[in-house]
């Protein structure tokens, strides 16, 4: 895969946002430090975890008592409510962090206010191929500021028993997968349940999916940063133009879906699925345990969507679910990467992903153990994944909303323009 290059263009830092003012990471720098283990006294070094993803604080609570039962020298006191970025602000950050690797992480990377951890041995053992999806987030030049913990793959999520009973076969070409839709179709059942009232199910499902499948993601998004204000009708890469097609594959998927689909929600979806009441689910893993709580035995499998007729198309959409970092500002940097290398190994990160349904980043790490996504496994070893096209796109613009008047039948075309236009309106002003 490629990664964006290292230097970002104006358009790359705009839609990033700035979530730290300048003279706050300048004092949050000035005031690093990392105070001797213990310090003086033979009291233990208290670190504060800060932990984002509230359906893990329970495992992370088990493992802090786990990492207090070895040793003695370093107390974990965990955090799931501070404001991080007001921390930040006033020099107060956590000493350790574990969140989800996206925007929200960005300006704390790109303003070098996270720490290098590139000479920790943990950092040899990452799987190589997870280095180009923390560049294509963010970088910071000379550093490896965040160390990846888990990868979250999602694709198309069927009932593997509705699937056997109609004799259909896991489809790896465009071709295949519509003869599918029309299969089921003829035989009573809906193809794809959805859920178009939550606007980001559409973005990161049928429009990720699609533009995963048929577009060089990171080559596309390089290039949309390096058009910048430029981006629109006449310019090299464009929404208007090179987003056309995949857009078009999603309206063409709209045609599977059961009727009423603009009315409902991601919970109506996980029901109505778990009810049997369609063969396909265009969701991630998250979904499964939803899923799980009204049909615990329902046998679910995963394949990746094929946009196109060409197999070798066929990738898995990803995002770094979670990664561990440690603050410049910390003053007890080297008690929170003894935590930090206690969290990374492998018994503690193996459990981690088997209980959390997510893939391993280390080279040696097992395979997924859910049954239910081994179909991505394949595709995992072999990289064939992409970072999701909705988590690219800045907040600021609102593709989901754009994406939603799409599915509830409005044209394509305007909302790529709309799509070009903002994109270049973020360029000017970071160039202004």
């Amino acid at each position: 895969m490629q990664a964006h290059a290292t230097t970002r263009s104006a358009a790359g830092v705009t839609r990033r946002g700035f979530l730290l003012g300048a003279g706050g990471i300048g004092a949050g720098l000035a005031l690093a430090g990392c105070a001797p283990l213990g310090g003086s006294s033979s009291r233990p070094e208290t670190i504060t975890f800060y932990v984002s993803k509230p359906e893990v604080i329970g495992y992370f609570d088990d493992v802090i008592a786990k990492f207090h039962d070895s040793q003695s020298k370093i107390r974990v006191v965990r955090d799931s409510t501070s404001n991080m970025s007001a921390n930040f602000v006033r020099n107060r950050p956590p000493d350790l962090g574990c969140l989800n690797y996206n925007y929200a992480m960005v300006s704390f990377v790109e303003h070098g206010a996270l720490t290098d951890l590139s000479d920790l041995p943990e950092k040899d053992t990452i799987n190589p191929d997870l280095w180009p999806l923390m560049q294509q987030t963010a970088d910071y030049p000379g550093r490896t500021s965040v160390l990846p913990y888990s990868v979250t793959a999602a694709s198309v999520i069927y009932d593997k028993q509705l699937f056997a009973q109609q004799g259909l076969e896991v489809p790896t070409t465009w071709s295949a997968f519509t003869d599918v839709c029309k299969r089921l179709v003829t035989a009573g059942i809906t193809p794809m349940y959805g859920t178009y009232k939550d606007n980001w199910t559409i973005a990161q499902g049928m429009f990720d999916y699609s533009v995963g499948g048929m577009l060089d993601v990171p080559a596309t998004f390089a290039a949309l940063d390096s058009e910048g204000t430029s981006v629109g009708r006449g310019s090299k890469v464009s929404f208007e133009k090179d987003f056309a097609a995949p857009v078009g594959r999603m309206v063409d998927l709209l045609q599977w879906h059961q009727e009423g689909a603009a009315s409902r929600g991601y919970g109506d979806g996980n029901l109505a699925f778990a009810q049997g009441k369609a063969a396909m689910y265009l969701q991630g893993p998250w979904a499964l345990g939803e899923i799980a709580k009204t049909n615990p035995d329902m046998d679910l499998g995963t394949f990746p969507f094929p946009a196109t007729d060409d197999p070798a198309d066929n990738k898995v959409r990803v995002n770094v679910d979670l990664g561990l970092w440690i603050p410049e500002a910390s003053r007890k940097q080297e008690a929170a990467r003894e935590f930090l290398s206690f969290l990374m190994s492998p018994a503690i990160s193996d459990q981690y992903n088997a209980d959390n349904n997510g893939f391993g980043v280390r080279k040696d790490s097992p395979p997924v153990s859910n049954p239910a996504l081994s179909g991505m496994q394949d595709s995992y070893d072999r990289a064939a994944f992409y970072l999701g096209a909705s988590q690219l796109i800045p907040a600021e613009i609102p593709v989901a909303n754009y994406l939603q008047s799409i599915a509830f039948g409005g044209a394509p075309e305007p909302q790529l323009r709309t799509l070009d236009g903002d994109w270049a309106r973020l360029a000017l002003r970071s160039a202004a």
